[in-house]
């Protein structure tokens, strides 16, 4: 009976070793590639709100940029030039809403920043 039991154990390990093994094809419409172009087409001319951190030189706005950088790493920043200086903005904020509460978070480390509303005209 001992005998049996063991084998019994044995075939059964085994056949769950010789497992097969398996393959996975996904078919993806050809379309949702162009999806894809247009959606970020779209959202790149998109209208948001921005933070304005602050402006100067091109040395100030880029060592404000760099604590930027540091003090929200994840947040989209940059430098524009508006003649006659250079200015450091940060967020690309769709909502009212979200870039209020965004700004309210940055001015407690840079009280001189301002929310900027979206641009009317379309670049």
């Amino acid at each position: 009976m001992k005998t049996l039991v063991i084998i019994t154990f044995l075939i059964g390990f085994t056949v769950q070793l010789s497992a097969q093994e398996g393959s996975v094809t996904v078919e993806q419409d050809p379309r949702i590639d162009e999806l894809m172009k247009v959606y970020a087409e779209v959202n790149s001319k998109a209208d948001f709100y921005q933070i304005q951190v602050g402006f100067g030189s091109y040395q100030k706005a880029q060592n404000l940029k760099s604590k930027i950088d540091i003090d929200f790493p994840t947040w989209y920043s940059k430098i524009e030039f508006e003649s006659p200086t250079y200015r450091v903005r940060l967020g690309k904020f769709k909502t009212k809403l979200e870039a209020e509460r965004k700004y309210l978070e940055v001015r407690k480390k840079y009280p001189d920043a301002m929310l900027l509303k979206p641009e009317t005209n379309s670049r």
